[in-house]
């Protein structure tokens, strides 16, 4: 059993809900087998999350022997330790680690407390070879590190308050005088929270702009990779064997899927952020206009829109016409080969006609059906998760999409409901309340 700080640090990582995409995005852009965040000490070596690619064999709450790993000197130099290639590295040819671990490309960045006292690393790892002395690679690094220490100091701040709180609370049990002192304490500690949330509150928005940028700072490698491919297939083709261009073909792919993850991740982070400006909007306009934008995608499908009276609504427009398109994108992409595709799109006014929804509330109800290739009803609330992509076929979807249809249902106070027939079609129902 690990002792309880240990533990406590652990859990505050796991509760940091980026965590998994950043560990995600890392492996995803460099390459690497193995990303894990560290609680690291002067003798011990503790896994608090991980991805782990490569059976590499460590779960949240493993240890390695802290003297045994690279992050032993980071935390004694503060510096970070980025290597292409152990084989050809002048400082770390010989090094004990790789020899004992078997990694070939190893990048691992200090995380600090807001304080300036060592928490642990960013780190990761792959037994192959890689490019990583790329100022947009450490840069990332420096920049999830950053984000994570962030949220670790909310944490823990939020934990001492709450201890605070508690603590006070207990002196009301003695006497009335202690009672009356007491609660002109709480009374100014809970100013004092108030006025902090408010300085979180804004700390978050700068936040977000951090990560908005960072995130277009991501896509500047994946730019020059699609150039040089782009360049390269084009130029030397007739060069290239068969292998070669089937080598290509999949770091275009990939290079492909991983833009449009990161161009997904920026609609969901803008989805939560945005400015919240209902205004009453034209449904069938807003539908119409997706459709055009979506025409390429549907002729290739000989899709047919069967589209009905949708009414007005009081609604944010811009996360209205992602939700349409969305839910309309989804319907395309799978389309069964069986069959025309039919997209039908339609609303009513209803009641409390779900356990979810208030009986004495009205509201607005959004259909969008079709009869595509469906999916399996028991999964009808996993697929609105982040990265959740039921259908697996290459460049399809990133798992994000449905995401955002929620998140933007729950920001006009609604609740969605995906119903599915496997091989028959899929309905999306969105109930919207209305005054």
């Amino acid at each position: 059993m690990l002792e309880e700080n240990f533990q406590q640090d652990i859990t505050n990582i796991q509760n940091i809900a980026i965590v998994p995409t950043l560990l995600n995005v890392i492996c995803q852009t460099t390459g690497m087998g193995f990303a894990a965040v560290a609680r690291v000490t002067e003798d011990r070596w503790i896994t608090c999350s991980v991805l782990d690619n490569v059976a590499f064999g460590l779960k949240p709450g493993d240890e390695l022997e802290v003297k045994t790993t690279i992050c032993h000197e980071i935390r004694r130099d503060r510096k970070a330790v980025i290597i292409d290639n152990v084989s050809e590295d002048d400082e770390f040819r010989d090094h004990h680690t790789p020899k004992m671990y078997g990694l070939q490309s190893y990048i691992s960045v200090p995380i600090m407390r807001q304080d300036g006292s060592f928490f642990g690393t960013l780190c990761a790892i792959d037994p192959k070879p890689n490019s990583l002395k790329e100022f947009k690679i450490s840069e990332m690094f420096n920049l999830f590190a950053d984000l994570i220490s962030f949220h670790i100091s909310t944490i823990e701040q939020a934990t001492e308050n709450k201890t605070i709180l508690l603590e006070k609370n207990n002196l009301l049990a003695k006497t009335e005088v202690e009672k009356q002192k007491a609660e002109k304490q709480k009374l100014a500690a809970e100013k004092k929270l108030i006025e902090k949330n408010i300085s979180l509150e804004k700390m978050n928005s700068e936040l977000e702009a951090f990560n908005y940028i960072s995130s277009h700072d991501l896509q500047e490698p994946l730019r020059k990779i699609q150039l040089f491919t782009d360049t390269i297939e084009r130029e030397e083709a007739v060069n290239l064997s068969e292998k070669g261009k089937a080598a290509f073909h999949k770091i275009k792919n990939s290079a492909f899927r991983m833009q449009n993850l990161i161009n997904d991740l920026l609609i969901y982070s803008k989805t939560k952020f945005d400015d919240r400006k209902f205004e009453i909007k034209d449904l069938n306009t807003i539908a119409k206009d997706v459709i055009e934008d979506l025409t390429d995608e549907y002729e290739n499908k000989n899709a047919v829109f069967d589209i009905k009276e949708l009414g007005k609504l009081s609604v944010i427009e811009f996360q209205f016409r992602q939700l349409l398109y969305n839910l309309i994108n989804n319907s395309l992409k799978f389309a069964s080969p069986e069959r025309n595709l039919v997209i039908t799109i339609s609303a009513e006014i209803t009641n409390g006609e779900l356990e979810k929804l208030t009986p004495l509330t009205k509201y607005y109800k959004l259909t969008i059906s079709d009869n595509g290739i469906g999916f399996d009803q028991s999964y009808n609330e996993k697929i609105f998760g982040l990265f959740q992509a039921l259908h697996t076929k290459p460049l399809k979807s990133t798992g994000i999409g449905l995401t955002i249809v929620k998140r933007i249902v729950e920001n006009h106070d609604g609740f969605i409901k995906a119903e599915g027939i496997l091989n028959q079609g899929a309905k999306f129902e969105i109930f919207i309340p209305i005054a």
